[in-house]
C-alpha cells in the first residue's frame, strides 16, 4: 500500500471476534474503525469514507444487508459475514450487489484475500 493505509470498517456485534478482524487488519497494513452496530453514531460517516466494509449479517437493531443498502452512493465495497449460511441470508447479501459472503468460522487468510478482492473490484 503507497501512503496513507485504506480505511477497513468493521461493523460486528461478538466483541471478540470484532477485536480479532480489527487486530488482523492493522497487522496487515490497514487502518481500521470498529463498531457493534449499525446503529451507532458515527458508523454511516465513517462507513462513507472507507475503502472497504466488513459486515456481520445478523447485527442488533437494523441487519448488515440493510444498513448497506441506506448508505449513499457510491459505496465502498464490502465483505458479509455470518454465522448463518442460509439461503435467505445469502439472498439478502446478493440483493445489496456482488459483495462476498463468509461463513464463520473463517480463516484470517481467507478474509484478507475478500477484503483485497472487494477493493480490486470497487463499489
Amino acid at each position: 500500500m503507497d501512503g496513507e493505509p485504506h480505511l477497513i470498517v468493521i461493523i460486528e456485534d461478538d466483541s471478540g471476534l470484532r477485536s480479532a478482524i480489527e487486530r488482523l487488519c492493522r497487522l496487515s497494513g490497514f487502518a481500521t474503525r470498529s463498531f457493534r452496530s449499525a446503529e451507532e453514531l458515527a458508523v454511516s460517516g465513517c462507513a462513507s469514507s472507507a475503502r472497504c466494509l466488513i459486515v456481520d449479517v445478523q447485527l442488533p437493531g437494523a441487519s448488515g444487508p440493510v444498513f448497506y443498502e441506506a448508505l449513499r452512493q457510491p459505496r465502498p465495497p464490502a465483505v458479509f459475514i455470518t454465522a448463518h449460511d442460509e439461503p435467505a441470508t445469502r439472498q439478502a447479501v446478493a440483493m445489496t450487489g456482488q459483495h462476498a459472503l463468509l461463513t464463520k468460522p473463517f480463516l484470517g487468510a481467507t478474509l484478507l484475500g475478500a477484503v483485497n478482492e472487494a477493493m480490486q473490484r470497487g463499489g
